[in-house]
């Protein structure tokens, strides 16, 4: 089972293992594929982390592959503006020029490539280009352009706009989005032909085309050409990393995320053990833990990732991966290289402008994540892999919804249908509708509480997808308003 933000690339990780191969071959496919059918959330250029399950050794594993500025970023090349706050995702000062948001200047060094690369070697099955063969098939038959993905490339036209080549991929003319008329079935397709071919190359080369050939020196060579600074040595000296996670017990179970301050691991680690205090925790419960967790998360760094996907995949064996990988903003840094056709991330902006703080700009550094993947395991030994995109609210809805298997026993289907709060790193709470009155009321009179909808544009909470094994059966789900999300099982 693959449960993903994208039907199309859950039916190429399932197509892997109807093939016989692994939930590690799958997850491989379905990961390039989403770069290609969702391409403004993540890509050969994201980041991102793994943590998955091994049936025959019954132990968790964490795959990090996070982003890294390049080693010649100039801190003194984002001078701060004295303009007020950023002009997305974090209240940094703003930077002149949106520099370390918009344009060639925030591309940092990607990861996604060495993740899923160290991932197969290890535990892959199936050829590297066979698991790369849907990512190149559905490439070169173009994005289909229907009113979701109309929509998406309309709330980012304008920034679009600004880069020659991100304008030709995404937009008409230069100028306007692909928007079909309003009773009309849109057969146009983005024409993602160069994305193929450097698609192929890679899967031809394994991740060396990337990290120091012939795909690296490319997009290098444009970066620098439109003024940013990655340089093929940045993409040759990268590397993944695998470690144990951290383990959290948890009503008789356990939960594994991902370790390190560079991931929301610590913080959805930290929420668990105080609401194991708890004997059946209520969404007030939920909303003061988080609260307590961001702001000792936020005054040590201030981090949250905002365009993210999740993909999380079961296989015959009761081997599980749960996988978020991003470009940060919305279409990245809004630029697209065009020898490669591949958009670009925008990994600078998590880095904060001002000197002097642990987070701040500076050469060779890590980026900071609130990606947050988990695999968890029930008293009576069922096993989910879990996780979301959508920033930091993604945190509080893995909690959430893993709480709802292991502290009220709902099923997967059940946790994806009960109603969620935010609270990720403000005052505010932002409740679902579809609260109970009295649920609601007790938020009211805790905290500060705005009720809103599940919606499928804006979302007000973050975007779920998660599978689950109980004896022999597997089981996914994604988010219950999602226009393109789907999980598709194997078909033997």
């Amino acid at each position: 089972m693959v449960a993903a933000q994208h039907k199309r690339a859950a039916e190429a990780g399932a197509a892997m293992l109807e093939a016989g191969g692994d939930a590690i071959d799958a997850a491989v496919a379905t990961s390039f594929a989403l770069g290609v059918v969702e391409p403004w959330m993540s890509g050969i250029t994201a980041g991102g982390c793994m943590v998955l399950w091994r049936a025959d050794e019954q132990k968790a594993y964490a795959i990090d592959y996070g982003m890294r500025s390049p080693a010649a970023l100039d801190p003194a090349a984002f001078p701060l503006s004295g303009e007020g706050k950023a002009s997305d995702l974090f209240a940094w000062p703003h930077v002149k020029d949106d520099r370390n948001v918009q344009g060639a200047t925030a591309v940092a060094v990607p990861g996604v490539v060495a993740g899923m690369a160290l991932a197969h070697q290890r535990f892959g099955k199936r050829t590297w280009r066979e698991v790369l063969a849907p990512a190149v098939r559905l490439a070169e038959e173009g994005m289909l352009l229907d009113w979701f993905a109309g929509l998406q490339i309309a709330s980012t036209a304008r920034a679009l706009s600004l880069d020659r080549d991100a304008a030709a991929m995404f937009l008409e003319d230069g100028k306007w989005p692909p928007l079909a008329g309003w009773t009309a079935l849109s057969e146009k397709r983005v024409d993602q032909r160069r994305l193929a071919s450097t698609l192929e190359t890679i899967s031809r080369e394994g991740a060396k085309a990337l990290y120091g050939g012939e795909v690296g020196a490319a997009i290098a060579k444009d970066v620098r050409d439109k003024g940013g600074c990655l340089s093929l040595s940045d993409l040759a000296a990268y590397r993944a990393s695998i470690a144990d996670p951290l383990e959290t017990p948890y009503r008789g179970g356990r939960v594994f995320a991902a370790p390190g301050f560079f991931t929301g691991g610590p913080v959805i680690t930290s929420c668990l053990r105080k609401l194991s205090e708890i004997a059946r925790p209520s969404y007030v419960d939920y909303a003061r833990v988080l609260d307590q967790a961001w702001r000792a998360r936020l005054s040590d760094g201030g981090d949250r990732e905002g365009c993210t996907t999740h993909f999380s995949v079961v296989d015959r064996h009761g081997n599980l991966c749960a996988v978020t990988q991003t470009n940060l903003s919305i279409f990245g840094s809004r630029v697209v290289s065009p020898s490669t056709g591949v958009l670009l991330n925008n990994g600078i902006m998590w880095f904060d402008p001002e000197p002097g703080k642990a987070n701040s700009l500076g050469p060779g550094k890590r980026c900071l994540g609130n990606y947050c993947p988990v695999v968890g395991e029930t008293p009576n030994g069922e096993r989910f892999a879990l996780g979301a995109s959508g920033g930091r609210k993604i945190v509080g809805t893995v909690l959430q919804m893993s709480s709802f298997i292991l502290d009220h026993g709902a099923t997967l289907e059940e946790a994806f249908h009960r109603p969620r709060i935010d609270m990720s790193g403000g005052e505010r709470v932002i409740a679902d509708a579809a609260l109970a009155a009295d649920e609601l009321q007790k938020l009211e009179n805790a905290f500060p509480t705005v009720v809103a909808r599940r919606l499928p544009f804006p979302y007000h909470f973050a975007v779920p997808a998660g599978v689950m094994r109980s004896g022999e059966l597997n089981m996914g789900c994604t988010e219950i308003m999602s226009p393109w999300g789907d999980a598709v099982a194997e078909l033997n």
